[in-house]
């Protein structure tokens, strides 16, 4: 059992997540990366890219997954992007642990489902908008769709009978999995024994976090089944030495390490300002950030605009091992407008922070392919000036 410190916590959190890597680099890295359909400063996979990856531009990941086929669209921590060699290890959250299968559209409606695959057969990759039967669906919860046909296809996803070939703004266009996943993925075998699955599954949720508390909040373990059965697989992987136990801090609060973040101890964090997506993985367990990093991050997105302390789509601001800011932005046309940027309090503005805030300013607006800026009233001399520097 080892026991560290706060700071060395933060120190191999960050070193671990945020080391320079390619996209397909990241993806072996964590293995899941989040999707959100939000974009007003690229969506949730563009964030966690451009954190990671040297020169990332906005939308890079849809190369690597849609045409070089390096991950593919499934259901992990919600709906997310995973490495496409994990096909053979997914097949239970296909058969039995996706919240969204809907078998019952598929029951009710088999013309449609029959209509569907001759289709997409024919047609090749379709969204639910290149299907002329627009009856309503039954209400159900709205992620399943507001038609019949978005419906089956969602349910068919679901189920890897369909898969997604490619998005546009967002949308899926869905085709057979022979035809999207590498055939020597599609013809591997499935990994259907429950707890080899299980110990396989709760891995990769450590590797995707690299630190993690057992009671992290329960949709972390998005299908990986019961407390009983986790906790088993985290035993088992434990003895096999793929995650390590740690207690942290004063109060010697468990937590897990995924084996190859060991090696990172004792190195320093990189001085630079990163912003960091709403659901960046090291984000993942909340808690954890606020006990660590002593930072207290809530997502306000679907929170009424009244009831918002912060704003709509608040990025977080690392500058090495320390949140020092939140910045509410979009990007309107080549326009990277700021509407609000807070210090966190007790940040003191040195010379060395702001500097490396200008420079990921510049990396950031590249990211973003903008080229003007625009600033709220009321930011002092010296944010503004970091905030407005050019390459």
């Amino acid at each position: 059992m080892l026991s560290i410190s706060e700071a060395e916590a933060r120190a191999l959190l960050i070193s671990y997540h945020l080391q320079p890597s390619t996209v397909a680099g990241v993806f072996d890295r964590l293995g899941s990366v989040q999707y959100d359909p939000l974009n007003p400063v690229g969506r949730n996979p563009d964030l966690v890219f451009q954190a990671r990856v040297p020169g990332y531009r906005v939308d890079d990941w849809q190369h690597a997954t849609y045409r070089e086929r390096v991950a593919y669209d499934a259901w992990d921590k919600q709906a997310s992007l995973v490495p496409v060699a994990d096909w053979p290890a997914r097949a239970l959250i296909r058969e039995r642990y996706h919240p969204w299968h809907d078998r019952q559209i598929l029951d009710e409606f088999p013309e449609m489902v029959a209509a569907v695959f001759v289709e997409i057969d024919r047609r090749g990759p379709l969204s639910s908008l290149e299907f002329e039967d627009r009856r309503r669906a039954p209400e159900r919860h709205s992620w399943y769709g507001p038609t019949i046909v978005k419906r089956v296809l969602r349910a068919l996803w679901a189920r890897g009978e369909l898969v997604t070939h490619h998005r546009a703004a967002g949308r899926h266009y869905y085709d057979r999995p022979e035809r999207v996943i590498p055939s020597q993925h599609l013809a591997a075998a499935p990994l259907r024994d429950e707890n080899a699955y299980r110990r396989w599954v709760v891995a990769r949720r450590h590797q995707s976090a690299g630190l993690l508390r057992p009671g992290a909040s329960a949709e972390i373990w998005s299908v990986t089944g019961d407390a009983a059965g986790r906790a088993a697989a985290i035993a088992d992987l434990v003895a096999s030495g793929e995650i390590i136990p740690v207690h942290v801090g004063r109060k010697g609060t468990l937590y897990h390490l995924v084996a190859p973040a060991l090696s990172l101890a004792g190195s320093p964090s990189p001085p630079r300002v990163t912003f960091l997506g709403p659901l960046d993985n090291l984000l993942w367990d909340r808690r954890a950030i606020r006990d660590l990093f002593g930072f207290e991050y809530i997502w306000e997105v679907y929170k009424r605009q009244a009831d918002r302390r912060w704003g709509y789509y608040v990025l977080p601001v690392l500058h090495g091992d320390r949140f020092v800011a939140r910045v509410d932005s979009r990007l309107e046309g080549k326009t990277w407008s700021i509407a609000g940027w807070w210090w966190e309090e007790g940040v003191e503005r040195t010379p060395e922070l702001l500097d490396a805030l200008g420079d990921a300013v510049i990396r950031f607006r590249a990211y973003l392919d903008a080229e003007k800026t625009v600033l709220p009233r009321g930011l002092d001399r010296l944010t503004r000036s970091a905030l407005l520097r050019r390459a």
